[in-house]
């Protein structure tokens, strides 16, 4: 990355940083100058620049909730900053996995006129905005809450539960009922889910392997029995 690209504040010499999680989650906005810009691109970690203590501060010094970095971008003016990460844990101080968690302007559309939500929202989308809920749900519990209950009793819960929704989604298969089928595997999908979440692993890493075997890369070829892999 060049550095000149960057427009850094003239008074204070600071460039915002929106703080954004592999899977497409906003999870802060901090301010870098030029020397945490640096020690970022050297390191590979989150720094930043303290306006109220007026220092240097790593993400995670204290918490060890660090941020690893996958990409630093800048815009077309060049006065702002997108720095893709991996989260350690949480991101925010409050013990919220974002901090934008839980705080959302024209709640019930009091103050925003809120314009109705289209349907054709893509796959990733879907699957990256439920993950997100059930990461939020494992680091914040709520009283009650399903997916907490399944955290909470472990592994061996979770497989379980997996193993009932493919069970139910093969007897849909089989009755050929495609509404449960939808339902049954919507299930399979969200406890799929759930263990990422377990293993603090990514959707996109998920689609990651998706995309090796669209391309027919010969990883994923099954062996079977025999060892050997069929051809494609």
């Amino acid at each position: 990355m060049d550095i000149s690209m960057v427009r850094f504040d003239e008074d204070r010499g600071l460039v915002p940083a929106i703080v954004q999680e592999e899977n497409g989650q906003v999870l802060m906005l901090a301010y870098m100058n030029k020397e945490s810009l640096e020690k970022t691109l050297e390191t590979g970690y989150t720094w930043f620049f303290s306006r109220h203590h007026q220092r240097l501060w790593q993400k995670g010094e204290t918490s060890g909730n660090v941020q690893r970095v996958r990409e630093i971008c800048y815009d077309c003016d060049g006065d702002t900053l997108l720095v893709r990460v991996h989260q350690t844990g949480v991101a925010c101080h409050t013990g919220s996995y974002s901090c934008f968690s839980g705080r959302r302007l024209g709640e019930n559309g009091k103050s925003v006129a809120l314009v109705e939500e289209k349907p054709s929202m893509s796959l990733a989308t879907v699957i990256n905005e439920l993950y997100a809920v059930i990461q939020d749900r494992r680091m914040n519990p709520v009283e009650g809450s399903y997916t907490n209950y399944l955290f909470g009793h472990g592994q061996d819960k979770i497989l379980k539960k997996i193993g009932e929704e493919a069970a139910e989604t093969i007897i849909a298969s089989k009755n050929m009922k495609k509404d449960e089928i939808l339902y049954e595997m919507g299930d399979l999908w969200y406890h799929c889910l759930v263990l990422l979440a377990f293993h603090d692993l990514l959707p996109d890493a998920l689609f990651t392997e998706l995309m090796k075997r669209r391309r027919g890369g010969n990883y994923h070829k099954f062996a079977g029995k025999t060892g050997e892999r069929p051809e494609m």
